[in-house]
């Protein structure tokens, strides 16, 4: 007869500590592989360049002379333009969703989660053949003639849909139901008394809303905002098929362009030589750029919650 195998409480809690500590400690070393990965792989390109590889515009590969400006500029404008576009609609889709009724707020929400799911390609294949020409047709001659837009720098008088503008978008669409799905859960976390207090002494939904539930939930919302940044910092395909892949300073909205994720995707497969530590060296400049936004994340979160006498 088998014996059936048994362990103590004492040994099954030293187990399961020994795990949770090993698992702790995998994050920190998968983190500091990826960063002796990178460093290791882009130590040529900083050999070559130096530090100006950082300000360079010049991106040449037939002679070896790079330059990472255009890709960080582009990654910067496009992930700030886009949580510009996503923030507002995430936040009233959210405060709808709460106070929705039950039928339509469950609908609503699943369709929310769905939108999540969605490959990151499929919203570039949609905006390549959907959002591209009503962009070219239709929303650029808007901007450009009806507004008067295209007297602005920013602004070009002319555009053929690809570009800095329709990329953002495409990186709103994209995190915005990720921002709206962690806000949607934070406005469902606020106490119900305090939100009939407000309505008792006459407190519009708007107040109610940026009074007490905003203050009641400023980290989580903080916290969503976050998340959708660090989702569209290191968006690839998405962006790829609509930004116009052109390794310039944009001139405006409607320039074409590039930026980190999408360069290295347009080119690793070939890449050799210099030219792979080139692209090695964008991957570390990314990973640092998501680490530095992660790291102000964290603090800000902390020095907002002390200002507000959270523990």
């Amino acid at each position: 007869m088998l014996q059936r195998l048994t362990l103590s409480p004492a040994r099954t809690d030293r187990l399961f500590r020994y795990l949770a500590i090993g698992s702790a400690l995998l994050i920190p070393a998968v983190l500091a592989a990826f960063l002796i990965q990178l460093g290791w792989g882009s130590a040529p390109a900083w050999r070559e360049f130096g530090t100006g590889f950082i300000i360079g515009t010049d991106w040449d590969p037939v002679s070896n002379h790079y330059g990472a400006l255009p890709a960080i500029v582009g990654t910067l404008l496009t992930t700030a333009l886009a949580l510009l576009l996503a923030i507002p609609p995430a936040f009233v889709t959210a405060l709808y969703l709460v106070d929705a009724p039950a039928g339509i707020g469950e609908v609503l929400s699943q369709a929310l989660d769905l939108l999540a799911a969605i490959p990151s390609v499929i919203y570039g294949m949609w905006g390549l053949f959907v959002l591209v020409p009503l962009m070219q047709d239709h929303v650029q001659p808007f901007l450009s003639e009806t507004l008067g837009l295209g007297q602005v720098v920013f602004f070009g008088t002319d555009g053929n849909g690809f570009g800095m503008l329709t990329s953002s978008l495409i990186l709103a669409l994209m995190i915005l139901p990720y921002m709206s799905a962690v806000m949607r859960n934070v406005f469902k976390m606020t106490p119900g008394m305090l939100r009939e207090s407000a309505y008792g002494i006459g407190c519009t939904r708007w107040e109610t809303a940026r009074d007490i539930v905003m203050r009641y939930g400023i980290r989580g919302l903080l916290g969503g905002i976050f998340i959708g940044l660090g989702r569209a910092l290191g968006e690839t395909m998405a962006v790829l098929f609509v930004i116009g892949n052109v390794v310039e300073l944009p001139g405006s909205l409607y320039a074409s362009g590039t930026t980190i994720a999408a360069t290295l995707a347009n080119n690793f497969a070939e890449a050799d030589g210099i030219m792979r530590a080139v692209l090695f060296a964008l991957g570390l400049l990314l990973l640092l750029m998501s680490l530095g936004v992660q790291i102000f994340a964290q603090y800000y979160l902390k020095m907002s919650g002390a200002g507000r006498g959270e523990k």
